[in-house]
């Protein structure tokens, strides 16, 4: 891939809301994840999903730590999974299976946790859950302990990795120009090039393998636990809303960044936590679509 493949088209944009609209016509976002000691990251996901237009968002967590996740935010449902020590259980995959059926996007990562029986549950997912899915946090490790599975995804997929993770992934570290050829090069390993990079940092690309771009906004207040968190609902619910997967990344991670922007100026970049993002979405979309 070649730099003058940065693509110049504007700014993806949500279709107008009419005047009859109801909330099943801005779509279903699923998020699976939490564990013990980390429902804050699931809950983080499903707030940004809220914030970013997803008409239905559910959250699918371990049951240990179900009424924890409920009471963070009213606005989403909740649906407990089977759990083993304080995770979600294995067993849980055909579980959350049925669920996606009836949703319009997923997220799957935040607070997820690190054990061997969700590397295969990860993976299971990853191959046949149908519908697009976003990929982050401990989900992408679970990944790269089975690369393998890269190759075959359901459907089509976005993976939102860190350089640490995608150092994991890839076995790279790339800086500079290398992050675009690298991170198509992760997008490409998928066999159906259904597959969407979102390598993030400063100035994050995005790439489908074929085009990428390079997002100009954000700022180091934001280097904060739960921001990625935030990401994956974001992107998630501009799935449900009809975006292209390449679409929906770029824009998701155009809208992050602007809202961090926004949010670092009112409270400066060393206060900044992840829930300031929420907060700030609102005035980010009005930004960029009305």
């Amino acid at each position: 891939m070649k730099l003058e493949d940065l693509t110049e088209t504007p700014l993806p944009t949500l279709r107008p809301r009419e005047a009859n609209s109801h909330k099943g016509d801005f779509g279903r976002a699923l998020l699976v994840g939490g564990s013990r000691g980390m429902s804050g990251a699931i809950s983080l996901s499903g707030q940004a999903a809220l914030r970013s237009g997803a008409g239905l968002v559910t959250l699918a967590v371990p049951s240990c730590v179900l009424d924890v996740v409920a009471s963070i935010e009213p606005s989403y449902m909740t649906t407990p999974l089977v759990d083993e020590d304080d995770h979600i259980a294995l067993s849980a995959a055909e579980t959350v299976v049925g669920l996606a059926q009836n949703s319009t996007a997923v997220g799957l990562g935040p607070g997820l946790g690190r054990r061997p029986n969700l590397i295969e549950l990860v993976v299971a997912l990853y191959r046949e859950i149908n519908k697009p899915m976003v990929i982050d946090a401990d989900a992408l490790f679970a990944l790269a302990e089975r690369k393998e599975a890269l190759a075959n995804p359901g459907a089509p997929r976005i993976l939102t990795p860190h350089p640490g993770e995608f150092a994991r992934l890839t076995g790279t570290l790339p800086e500079g120009p290398q992050r675009i050829t690298a991170a198509a090069e992760l997008a490409l390993q998928d066999a159906g090039s259904t597959t969407v990079v979102v390598l993030k940092g400063h100035n994050t690309v995005v790439t489908d393998g074929t085009q990428f771009s390079i997002n100009r906004t954000g700022n180091p207040g934001m280097a904060t636990g739960g921001t990625g968190d935030v990401l994956t609902g974001i992107i998630t619910a501009l799935l449900c809303q009809g975006l292209t997967p390449f679409d929906a990344a770029r824009l998701g991670v155009h809208v992050h960044g602007l809202a961090g922007d926004l949010a670092a100026e009112d409270l400066g970049q060393v206060s900044m936590i992840a829930s300031d993002l929420i907060h700030y979405l609102p005035k980010a979309f009005r930004a960029v679509v009305g």
